[in-house]
């Protein structure tokens, strides 16, 4: 299966049998010229619609009918809404993931693992990048965040605390959590700049608004990864919005945000390595608005066509131990954190790459 990226500005999807017409005007800035492509409709599980772009009703109930979904994205990528198929009929999943969620010790207990995964890659990603370089700041850095993860699983809830773990309050085993966290996202960052081999201005996490290049393409990433851990969460039947780590607020999609964590530094970050090192793109890709930078729309389709090829890279799955795709490895980790909520097997167990 397969994404449809609408990043053509006025572009109409038709139906047409069984596929679908993208029908893409011509643009005189550009010099092109109006043409048509068909994709085969059985071949999409995702659209994403990037600014000014038409689907029709019939296009987009052939669409809802295989249960794809449809992602609005402003011109510039950020996140406005989704179209989905009906909710899932397996109420009985949802009520454990509420009660999990409401349970300050189960929804402690998977914050962490979630913790974990997310600075294991972490390291795991400064080490690998950093095997040529050799650059000390970049190892000490790998080791401090051993050291943080080390930890992580000694937070505990208190008997006596009742303050919602979920509230980052300082004192509580929240509060510890997220600051241990922080503290890896500190180091981490302090040493991906220094892997970028390109001059770009990276003066650590800048998430709104992107105030750099790397910002920008980490954000970017960020938008597109959310996405599909969204799909593949409303494919298994789990509420997007009911989360364990990020707390739970209206209309923030805290479950997906809770389960790309693992996924942010071997998809993402690696993407962004990979554009910046190679001097795919460059400064003059990107555009800058009040102190605020945006990718040009040639490179965002760069930056696709580089973040779907390592969708599709193939690994040696931690649990199941066979290989698959990461794209599959995505839904994978959703249908572990089900089968932790219902019983089925007793703990769930992050993605951890090596």
């Amino acid at each position: 299966m397969a994404t449809l990226y609408l990043t053509e500005q006025r572009s109409v999807v038709k139906k047409d049998g069984e596929t679908l017409i993208v029908k893409i005007p011509a643009n005189k800035e550009k010099g092109t010229e109006k043409r048509t492509v068909r994709v085969p409709l059985i071949k999409i599980d995702q659209v994403i619609v990037q600014g000014d772009s038409t689907l029709t009703t019939p296009a987009l109930l052939a669409l809802l009918q295989q249960r794809a979904d449809i992602c609005f994205c402003s011109y510039y990528g950020q996140f406005r809404g989704r179209l989905a198929a009906g909710f899932s009929k397996n109420s009985l999943l949802r009520i454990e993931q509420h009660r999990w969620h409401d349970n300050p010790e189960r929804s402690l207990a998977l914050a962490r693992l979630f913790v974990q995964g997310k600075l294991a890659n972490q390291r795991t990603l400064l080490l690998r990048t950093n095997r040529k370089r050799k650059d000390p700041s970049v190892a000490k850095a790998a080791d401090d965040i051993k050291g943080v993860l080390k930890q992580v699983p000694t937070v505990q809830r208190a008997e006596d605390e009742t303050i919602d773990p979920r509230v980052p309050q300082a004192g509580t085993a929240w509060g510890t959590l997220l600051g241990l966290e922080g503290a890896a996202a500190a180091f981490y960052f302090t040493a991906f700049q220094e892997l970028l081999k390109q001059d770009l201005d990276f003066c650590g996490r800048k998430k709104r608004p992107p105030t750099d290049p790397v910002n920008a393409l980490l954000s970017y990433g960020y938008t597109l990864l959310m996405n599909k851990i969204a799909s593949a969460i409303q494919l298994v039947g789990l509420d997007p919005y009911i989360g364990f780590l990020h707390s739970s607020q209206y209309g923030k999609p805290a479950l997906a945000l809770d389960l790309m964590e693992e996924f942010r530094p071997v998809i993402v970050d690696s993407v962004v390595l990979t554009l910046v090192n190679n001097r795919i793109l460059q400064a003059n890709n990107f555009r800058q608005e009040f102190g605020v930078y945006w990718i040009k729309e040639s490179a965002r389709k760069t930056f696709l066509s580089k973040f779907e090829e390592r969708l599709n890279t193939k690994i040696k799955h931690p649990t199941f131990a066979y290989q698959a795709t990461y794209r599959k490895c995505l839904e994978l980790q959703v249908r572990l954190l089900a089968k932790t909520l219902t019983g089925e097997i007793p703990a769930y167990r992050p993605f951890i790459v090596r």
